[in-house]
């Protein structure tokens, strides 16, 4: 079969694979239609690794998928041929303590698609749980499946900071990420969100969201609009969705007394600026956001009843041929650009 292969930092061939084996109990075979590039895809291409995981070995790309059942394995009830479906990437053992415990997504031994050495879905055919396949409503298409991952990471956090309705949200960063946590507070039950970005574009797109107010922070001062929207309280719930270590130099004075503060974008070092003083003096509670856990069904109901609106987030589609070409149109980081997405099919 075909797929699309990171040999090495910065080399990438569409070539062929092995082909997978029959599936197993428990499993399905899904030939992927639609595949989102995510951020970390591209930093194993362009810097061949992420944090503590390096390729040092061909490995296939993709994580974001959606496709269509080819084999029901053994023991699987619920799905058969033609089933169109997403794929949830990470795959923990079910055994462990963690998973036990509700938490899988922070289970040491999950296996995510594309983490070294796991492959990646961007590939002709995969085998994959049926525990962690979602079929997807007739309303939805494959790039709006493909999308629920990065959605799920945004419900994820809408989930850790406990929104009550009613609550002012605010989101730093109107990437993709900082896009679906502003659309999933606001699902959540927040009366509106603000979002910051430096990027005209990005906060263009933010302002197609009914109630989000996007916030250009190269034009005003972002903590002086939350108190303008805010009547000077702040904002009941705070989102960290950048990753860039300037948003914290006012993150911690942008919440109100008791707010919520949920960190998700992950920044390039550990090191990151706490103003401890502000913390304590709004008891921050402060919560962290790595990858989601049993929001992929609520993230498929809230697109399918049309709560949250996606699929204008799919700026381009490449197909899988032109795999590299569409891996240096992300690296360019057009500002237009939300989601890149390859279709296999």
């Amino acid at each position: 079969m075909k797929a699309v292969v990171l040999e090495k930092k910065g080399v990438i061939n569409v070539r062929q694979v092995p082909d997978v084996e029959s599936p197993g109990p428990g499993e399905l075979r899904i030939a992927p239609h639609t595949v989102g590039i995510c951020g970390s895809d591209l930093h194993y291409y362009t810097h061949g690794r992420v944090g503590k995981y390096v390729v040092e070995s061909p490995m296939i790309l993709g994580h974001e998928a959606s496709g269509t059942v080819l084999e029901v394995g053994p023991g699987v009830t619920g799905f058969k041929v033609g089933d169109r479906v997403a794929l949830e990437p990470g795959i923990p053992d079910m055994y462990s303590r963690a998973a036990k415990l509700g938490l899988y997504n922070i289970d040491p031994s999950v296996r995510f698609f594309a983490t070294p050495p796991v492959d990646g879905c961007l590939s002709e055919e995969v085998i994959h749980p049926a525990a962690f396949t979602y079929k997807l409503p007739d309303n939805m298409s494959f790039g709006e499946g493909a999308l629920l991952e990065p959605l799920s990471v945004g419900m994820w956090a809408a989930t850790k900071a406990a929104i009550k309705p009613g609550d002012i949200g605010v989101v730093t960063g109107a990437g993709t990420v900082g896009l679906m946590t502003a659309a999933s507070a606001l699902a959540g039950g927040c009366s509106k969100v603000l979002i910051s970005d430096t990027s005209k574009e990005k906060l263009d797109i933010a302002r197609t969201i009914d109630g989000v107010v996007p916030v250009d922070i190269t034009k005003e001062d972002l903590i002086a609009r939350v108190n303008e929207e805010t009547d000077g309280w702040g904002a009941d719930r705070v989102f960290e969705a950048s990753g860039n270590l300037k948003s914290y130099d006012n993150l911690w004075k942008l919440g109100a007394p008791g707010n919520t503060t949920v960190i998700i974008g992950i920044p390039p070092s550990g090191d990151v600026p706490m103003d401890i003083t502000e913390v304590q003096a709004r008891e921050t509670r402060i919560e962290n956001v790595f990858r989601y856990a049993n929001v992929y069904q609520k993230a498929i109901d809230l697109v399918s009843s049309g709560k949250i609106k996606i699929g204008s987030f799919i700026s381009k589609v490449f197909d899988m041929d032109d795999a590299k070409q569409a891996f240096d149109r992300v690296a360019e980081a057009h500002p237009e650009d939300v989601k890149i997405q390859i279709e296999v099919d």
